[in-house]
């Protein structure tokens, strides 16, 4: 049994995080600012099933706030803390460039900071895909180059890896960074495609269909991303980058199509350029991840997209 602080506790990766370290006898102390990126009221639905349970603790606090964040860390001591709070959203990033700094940039500083001050055992940190940006060579693999982002939202978590490798050079923190790859299933964003596209099909909308279809993308499901990331809480490597993906390219085409017989309507297709930010593939190397934490997914979207759909139809009455 262990101590774990995991920040965005409220969020959809943290959400399911926190709930697997109660379920396995873990004392939790999570934090959320619940932001309003998106539905607040989907937040809370999330926090309220942790609430309430053995172990748990949460602080509704801004981590670039230095005050609120060390009462947080007043819980403390903690073994390990799972840092997955961040503003998400690559076309976010162009309207809010602010949001993306005092989050990503400055709750990060913070959060190293007191990792240092108080000696926590390890830190696990929320990475992207997106920091691969516009790579031609795939899969995409850890030693790639990642100092070509396409996006602001891109850049600060390139930013985020080169502050942890700094502290860990200066200081000796374990620190592990984990790059996820298009991450998807039941609590899922709201702004993600495959949560907006259920609810467009659903309502006869047409959805929007980037660079015409001809777009890749490694979709990986939350349980497989839980897996891992509980995997490196355990196991600290001192200054790691691995990749969090499904390792697999899905074509959206197909993604599409496997959505819509899982909801057994045909969907109308409304198709755009790319978009600013965007990229036309994501595809993972998982060969290191594998090596180092003994990780492997294990569910195809054949399996996750109706298990998705399955929860979207139950939270929203459909």
């Amino acid at each position: 049994m262990g101590r774990i602080l995991v920040t965005g506790a409220a969020g959809f990766i943290g959400y399911h995080v926190a709930s697997r370290l109660l379920e396995r006898g873990d004392r939790v102390t999570g934090c959320d600012n619940l932001n309003a990126y998106y539905d607040v009221s989907l937040k809370e639905a999330r926090l309220a099933r942790l609430r309430g349970r053995d172990g748990f603790v949460f602080h509704r606090a801004d981590l670039a706030d230095p005050a609120a964040l060390d009462a947080v860390f007043t819980d403390g001591p903690f073994d390990a803390v799972c840092h997955l709070a961040a503003q998400a959203g690559v076309r976010y990033s162009l309207e809010n460039p602010r949001a993306y700094a005092q989050s990503n940039l400055v709750g990060f500083l913070e959060v190293l900071e007191q990792c240092r001050h108080r000696g926590t055992g390890n830190l696990v940190y929320a990475s992207s895909s997106s920091v691969y940006g516009a790579n031609q060579k795939v899969p995409f693999a850890e030693t790639d180059r990642v100092d070509r982002p396409v996006s602001l939202y891109a850049a600060t978590k390139v930013a985020n890896e080169l502050m942890a490798h700094t502290y860990h050079h200066l200081y000796g923190m374990p620190v592990t960074g984990l790059r996820f790859f298009t991450v998807y299933g039941p609590w899922g964003r709201p702004d993600m495609a495959l949560y907006g596209f259920t609810r467009k099909i659903l309502a006869g909308e047409p959805i929007d269909v980037y660079n015409h279809g001809d777009m890749e993308r490694d979709f990986t499901y939350i349980d497989d991303i839980v897996a891992g990331v509980v995997a490196a809480i355990d196991t600290p490597l001192g200054c790691e980058v691995l990749n969090l993906g499904n390792s697999r390219a899905e074509n959206l085409e197909h993604f599409i199509e496997v959505l819509a017989t899982a909801l057994g309507v045909a969907p109308q297709k409304n198709y755009l350029p790319m978009q600013p930010g965007d990229v036309p593939r994501t595809f993972a190397d998982g060969e290191k991840t594998r090596g180092l934490l003994g990780w492997a997914p294990t569910t195809s979207i054949e399996t996750g997209i109706p298990r998705f759909v399955e929860w979207y139809r139950e939270y929203h009455s459909v």
